[in-house]
């Protein structure tokens, strides 16, 4: 007789195969769970590495940023110093111009003038006086013109001393410093005399 398998087979295979399925989507999920974290974990690993290479930058910035206030301090002294050497300079090289300028003027001051006050300005000289006649002031003047510390005198006042015993008068000019040109570096610039 023959045999006949009354037994319900296709439900016993889809059990089966549900089985597996729910194997495999099991498995599936552990390992999308897995490559998850291990992918969370390899970005937070590469995270915290940037951001301690970002701390590491941002401490040497602060270190390269106090480096470079110091140097433009010390630029700032240096330009300080400088200016201050300059006019040191300027000052050594001047120096010995007001004794050429004091002995020159004893030269040009001629017999019957007595000077009251100078007064020098920059590159200006600022002479007062008393002389006897007028003749006396165009003397001196021709004298601080033909003078080689000194040039372009200008006579701004004359006036008679009514005070003054020997009925002097008194008067006011200025005169170019020829001396020491400070503006070309401190070189003696020294006026040049026609030959009489």
């Amino acid at each position: 007789m023959p045999r006949i398998n009354l037994l319900p087979w296709r439900e016993q295979e889809r059990k089966v195969r549900r089985r597996e399925f729910m194997v495999a989507a099991g498995g599936a999920i552990f390992a999308a769970v897995i490559f998850t974290l291990g992918g969370k974990l390899l970005y937070s690993s590469w995270i915290d590495s940037q951001n301690e290479k970002n701390n590491l930058l941002k401490k040497e910035i602060v270190k390269v940023n106090a480096q470079i206030a110091d140097i433009q301090d010390l630029e700032n002294r240096k330009q300080r110093l400088v200016a201050r050497m300059e006019i040191i300079e300027k000052l050594q090289r001047k120096r010995p111009e007001i004794v050429h300028l004091f002995d020159e003027l004893v030269k040009t001051v001629p017999d019957g003038i007595y000077l009251t006050s100078i007064k020098q300005n920059g590159n200006k000289l600022e002479i007062h006086g008393v002389a006897q006649s007028s003749t006396r002031v165009s003397t001196f003047m021709r004298n601080i013109d033909s003078s080689v510390w000194m040039d372009n005198p200008v006579l701004q006042v004359v006036e008679s001393s009514r005070d003054s015993p020997t009925g002097g008068s008194n008067f006011t000019l200025s005169s170019d410093v020829v001396g020491v040109d400070l503006e070309n570096g401190g070189e003696t610039t020294v006026k040049k005399v026609a030959a009489k």
